[in-house]
């Protein structure tokens, strides 16, 4: 399924949910998925200040530099960072391309509760042994059965996609050789796999994979 496409100047975002002025009734959420974009930027260009409230976000930059300014001042974000901003009652931020031309894919999540105090906490995961490796947990995004995990798969490798109520699998960067789960296979495309077993996928180029798995 093709993805919602928004464009300013400077800037270019996919949507695979609808958002904005993009709308498509089926395709409003995934669980606690309400939102995943994939943003490029150009050096500067980026999102003025602006306003979140009783959201997760999530944000995972593929390449470049992601400046964040916000009342605690201001941070950068580089390749193979994550970020998780819980919203809560309130923040207000901006987002901006700090360092040439930046790519990041950023989600965002229904909490279980709504308010709370704004948390922001950003990491650098260790994706060093090629397989799906957790990143975030339930207890992180403050969304109950929630997981994120991440891999890099160098071509030929394989990763198995674990058994969920719901597991949204993005690639974000590579392909993956055909398999059971047939199209879409290149980056940007995205599975939906509903209660069923875990499953391997394999890599048919160096690819990044970001799986979201749910309990319902």
């Amino acid at each position: 399924m093709d993805r919602f496409v928004s464009s300013e100047p400077g800037r270019q975002t996919r949507h695979s949910f609808s958002f904005g002025a993009s709308y498509d009734p089926e395709r409003v959420s995934f669980g606690p998925l309400i939102a995943l974009n994939d943003d490029v930027l150009g050096t500067g260009a980026g999102y003025d200040v602006h306003e979140h409230a009783d959201v997760v976000l999530v944000t995972w930059v593929v390449s470049g530099t992601l400046e964040h300014r916000d009342a605690s001042g201001t941070s950068t974000q580089g390749a193979g960072d994550l970020a998780i901003t819980r919203a809560g009652t309130g923040i207000t931020h901006s987002e901006r391309a700090a360092g040439g031309v930046t790519r990041f894919v950023q989600a965002w999540l229904r909490p279980e509760e709504a308010g709370g105090e704004p948390s922001r906490r950003v990491t650098t995961p260790d994706l060093s042994d090629g397989d799906l490796a957790t990143v975030a947990t339930a207890d992180d995004l403050s969304v109950p059965g929630a997981t994120l995990r991440i891999a890099e798969l160098p071509r030929g490798a394989s990763a198995k996609i674990p058994a969920a109520a719901l597991c949204y699998v993005f690639v974000s960067s590579g392909a993956l050789a055909r398999s059971s789960l047939a199209e879409p296979l290149a980056a940007g495309d995205a599975f939906e796999i509903r209660d069923e077993p875990a499953r391997t996928v394999t890599a048919a180029v160096d690819t990044q994979l970001l799986v979201w798995s749910f309990a319902e």
